[in-house]
């Protein structure tokens, strides 16, 4: 119902542009967010936005650095990343979560709809 494309090799200090696409089955109003997950890693939040792009919640560690957007109308969402380091290297899930009276969640257990991922390295 999601889909994430953008992921890439990029060297350190590097930018990478990240989108992720909803499907007409996910196009209901719905909070966004990426997650990433490293190798060997726990999953982590990475930043949410809400559902009419008004609020925008960020980790300490990509703060900054990562900006997400997303263009309602055209049900799509971005994350873009600047500053690219090394430890930024993990597959990156894109997340919806389809009830958006709720605030924009930090939790994976928040998001209903996810994406398959796309890979990101960042070599040093």
């Amino acid at each position: 119902e999601l889909a994430e494309s953008g992921g890439g090799l990029v060297q350190a200090g590097g930018s990478l542009r990240l989108s992720c696409t909803a499907s007409l089955r996910t196009r209901t109003t719905y909070h966004m967010a990426w997650f990433r997950q490293a190798s060997g890693k726990e999953s982590e939040f990475v930043a949410g936005i809400s559902c009419n792009a008004g609020n925008t919640v960020y980790a300490d560690s990509v703060k900054g650095r990562f900006t997400i957007d997303r263009d309602i109308a055209g049900n799509t969402g971005t994350l873009q990343m600047n500053s690219l380091k090394p430890e930024d290297t993990a597959v990156y899930y894109c997340a919806a979560d389809r009830r958006p009276w709720r605030p924009v969640g930090l939790e994976r257990s928040n998001y209903d709809s996810w994406g398959q991922g796309t890979q990101v390295t960042v070599s040093a």
